[in-house]
């Protein structure tokens, strides 16, 4: 069975670059089975990172097939993918769309990044569209069982690199 992606908008009060505090509202996203597991998912992972009040405004099933993290990478993309089949009774290409959330620093990473995840792939496939995700954080289920510990400390590890490289990157700015 594949995960069920929901789309959550939460508003909360933020630290500008210049020191305002600014109401903002980020989507985020989270694997649940149902709109209730959801809230309450997001409300649990949000009190994690911000202290103050929060809301939730919104949440939505989202269309992605896969989520795909990139070591290094810091933000998200949304890949529209479409496979390419051949109908014999017709004669006619059909093309089936799906979309991937995947890791990048741009678009170029992002391409190359869905070209490495559908290497595997044993149909026909184009990539018509990539563009910029306002995805800020995505949090994947986590049962218990320990099976799963691995894959989703292996999901973490690799969504979180980039803020490890970042903190020795101020780090070393410091000791200059």
């Amino acid at each position: 069975m594949s995960a069920t992606w929901y789309e959550c908008k939460v508003k909360y009060r933020k630290m500008n670059d210049s020191g305002v505090q600014k109401v903002t509202t980020e989507p985020y996203l989270v694997d649940a089975v149902s709109y209730t597991e959801a809230e309450t998912r997001i409300n649990e992972e949000m009190k994690a990172y911000i202290s103050e009040e929060f809301k939730i405004t919104n949440i939505k099933v989202a269309n992605y097939a896969e989520i795909h993290p990139f070591e290094n990478s810091d933000r998200w993309f949304k890949s529209k993918v479409a496979l390419v089949a051949f109908d014999e009774e017709s004669g006619k290409e059909r093309k089936t769309n799906m979309y991937l959330l995947v890791q990048g620093n741009d678009v170029k990473e992002a391409y190359d990044n869905t070209i490495a995840v559908m290497k595997n792939t044993m149909g026909d496939y184009t990539v018509p569209a990539i563009s910029e995700s306002p995805i800020m954080d995505v949090f994947p289920y986590f049962s218990g069982e320990e099976g799963e510990l691995d894959r989703i400390h292996k999901f973490n590890e690799v969504k979180d690199s980039v803020a490890e490289v970042e903190v020795s990157v101020a780090g070393m700015d410091e000791e200059e």
